[in-house]
């Protein structure tokens, strides 16, 4: 964690403040006496870059809510203008028990891939290259006091872009048919596969029946998780990031968080795998 104990002073120095010189010593096996030897001395130019560097990544962490870790980090400084490793940027955060909130990631089940005659997986022969080439769509479950709600959810696969939301106390083919509709409303296109679960509210007559209306191709996932990964690394990171910890007492302050969050995914948080850009700048490159 730190190269040197001058690094550990440099730390301690930083953060006596709240935890007590004395206390910090004793966690990171110095001495007191080093430390204040340490201090007339005076610390490097390497311990003053890393005190300062430490102040901008804790301002970036909370204004990230605690949401990014130190690739995401490293990514914000170097766009500033920060001349800095992402091992040291790692090892500031770890020195100061900045953790991001965890996103526990899926992994596809390689022996379930079946055929499925009506809605195959058109995603299997698909390269997605462009914005409105494949929306995904899924549905997850939300607590608001002691009862679920549901949150349904279009995204564009490419940019990962959030098209449409809704928030219902229902699981049914109508919840699913009007948030598809009011991401057609938001961009209308033709021609777009819509990739889903093989849940009944996807593969319901309604639901087909609206797919082939607006010009759609109707794709389903094999049985298992994984195989609609976008939607579902989606909310594993709205859980963690927003809900997880969190009681909501009603559904409007549950709506109110939503709402920001949304905004905050589509236009601010970066992903790596969009090249460190938020999915609004990754769509505004491609066109």
């Amino acid at each position: 964690m730190f190269r040197s104990k001058s690094d550990i002073f440099a730390f301690i120095e930083t953060h006596h403040a709240q935890a007590g010189v004395s206390a910090l010593c004793r966690r990171y096996l110095v001495t007191t006496a080093g430390f204040y030897a340490w201090s007339r001395r005076g610390e490097s130019d390497h311990a003053k870059q890393d005190r300062v560097l430490s102040k901008e990544i804790e301002r970036l962490f909370a204004l990230h809510r605690e949401r990014y870790g130190s690739p995401r980090i490293h990514h914000q400084l170097a766009t500033a203008g920060w001349r800095v490793s992402r091992r040291r940027v790692a090892r500031l955060m770890q020195a100061a028990g900045m953790r991001a909130k965890a996103v526990q990631g899926y992994r596809a089940k390689a022996s379930i891939h079946q055929r499925y005659a009506r809605h195959p997986n058109r995603l299997w022969n698909t390269s997605v290259t462009k914005p409105d080439q494949v929306w995904v769509g899924d549905i997850t479950y939300l607590k608001v006091a002691a009862t679920w709600w549901y949150l349904a959810i279009v995204m564009d696969q490419y940019s990962r872009r959030i098209l449409a939301w809704t928030l219902t106390r229902q699981r049914t083919a109508a919840v699913t048919c009007a948030v598809l509709a009011q991401a057609v409303r938001m961009r209308p296109a033709r021609g777009v596969i819509f990739h889903s679960d093989r849940g009944s509210e996807y593969m319901g007559a309604p639901f087909c029946a609206q797919v082939a209306q607006f010009g759609f191709a109707q794709s389903a996932s094999v049985r298992g998780p994984g195989d609609n990964a976008h939607a579902e690394s989606f909310f594993h990171s709205l859980k963690a990031e927003l809900t997880r910890g969190i009681s909501f007492a009603t559904e409007s302050s549950l709506r109110r968080q939503l709402d920001e969050y949304m905004l905050y995914y589509n236009t601010v948080r970066v992903h790596s795998s969009l090249n460190y850009l938020s999915p609004l700048a990754f769509e505004r490159r491609a066109t």
